[in-house]
């Protein structure tokens, strides 16, 4: 799978762009497990064009992360094409535009999702972006406002010929917001189109790493992104890669999962990173939401007092001797169901 010159492979797996969330840190351990594609917190067009510091910063990428991609969420033209020209300044290796966030306070302002009930919009928006910048431009979006308005079908064919270079599909509606269960039919319905030649991501509940290989099984995408599921977990795209390598035959070795330790280790890795990155009160509320949602600690007996604490450090030592005392135990159950 290729977008623009970049060659992802095989079936490859992308991290979604998610605020707060998708930092410097946690993008570099999802690339080094195994995700082939990472994408910034998504950036608001207006805040980029008026510098706000914080925007910027979510902005700055490193060589080690690439491919990476700026996502830029916005209502009108001129903005995100000013936008647009400054991401450029950043060198990413894709623009991608926001057309799916169903947040009130993105899409209830005609930004994000809130574009599904304005097409002409949003085509005027993609077109102006793809002319303006030489860096190549994707897209991503929802099957529609809701049940009543399934636009995906159609819409698809009117992104690609506004010049995007691949169109990530949420398999849900801005109205079902992140309940229910997303509907990957009409993400396959896409891709079997014949008029569709630039590539598909398929999106929502890869939850498994059987999930993840379903995905590509039996609605043909060209790539999967994985977002909530990589909360406190970045080793998940390596667990997600290590089964579908498997099944499709490609692994020689069977590959080795990684222990209770490594796991500990990445996340106080993670912690580290951000730590040194910002400083320790920010790089602590960077990391610890992904900490208390990790799902190695959910065999932790009376886990949820831990989950408080872990929320409630405010120091590094604090949150690396909690960590060690849930090492500690997960080994100790380990041992008893041995």
């Amino acid at each position: 799978m290729k977008i623009g010159n970049i060659d992802f492979g095989s079936k490859p797996l992308f991290l979604a762009p998610m605020e707060d969330v998708t930092d410097i840190g946690f993008r570099k351990l999802c690339k080094r497990y195994g995700a082939a594609m990472v994408y910034t917190e998504f950036v608001s067009a207006d805040a980029i064009i008026r510098s706000i510091p914080s925007t910027l910063a979510k902005m700055h990428v490193n060589d080690d992360e690439r491919p990476v991609g700026i996502q830029i969420y916005g209502r009108e033209v001129e903005p995100m094409v000013e936008a647009a020209k400054i991401v450029e300044s950043f060198h990413p290796d894709i623009i991608d535009i926001n057309f799916g966030c169903p947040v009130k306070k993105v899409a209830g302002k005609g930004a994000g999702a809130g574009l599904l009930r304005d097409i002409p919009k949003m085509l005027e928006i993609t077109k102006a972006v793809v002319k303006a910048v030489n860096t190549p431009v994707t897209a991503k979006t929802r099957l529609g406002w809701d049940m009543n308005d399934l636009v995906i079908t159609t819409l698809a064919e009117q992104l690609q010929d506004c010049g995007i270079q691949s169109l990530t599909i949420h398999g849900r509606t801005r109205s079902q917001m992140y309940t229910g269960e997303a509907d990957w039919t009409l993400i396959g319905e896409v891709k079997r189109n014949p008029r569709i030649h630039i590539p598909i991501i398929g999106n929502g509940d890869i939850t498994t790493p059987e999930r993840a290989n379903l995905a590509f099984e039996n609605y043909g995408v060209d790539a999967v992104m994985i977002g909530r599921a990589t909360f406190g977990r970045p080793w998940f795209f390596k667990e997600c890669r290590d089964y579908i390598d498997t099944v499709q035959g490609a692994a020689q070795v069977l590959p080795a999962p990684l222990t209770i330790d490594d796991k500990i280790d990445i996340l106080e890795e993670q912690l580290r990173i951000n730590v040194e990155r910002i400083d320790e009160y920010r790089g602590i509320l960077h990391t610890r939401r992904h900490l208390a949602a990790s799902p190695i600690f959910k065999c932790i007996p009376n886990f949820r007092q831990t989950r408080i604490a872990l929320l409630r450090a405010e120091t590094t030592e604090d949150v690396l001797r909690i960590l060690e005392e849930c090492r500690s135990i997960l080994k100790g159950l380990q041992v008893e169901n041995q």
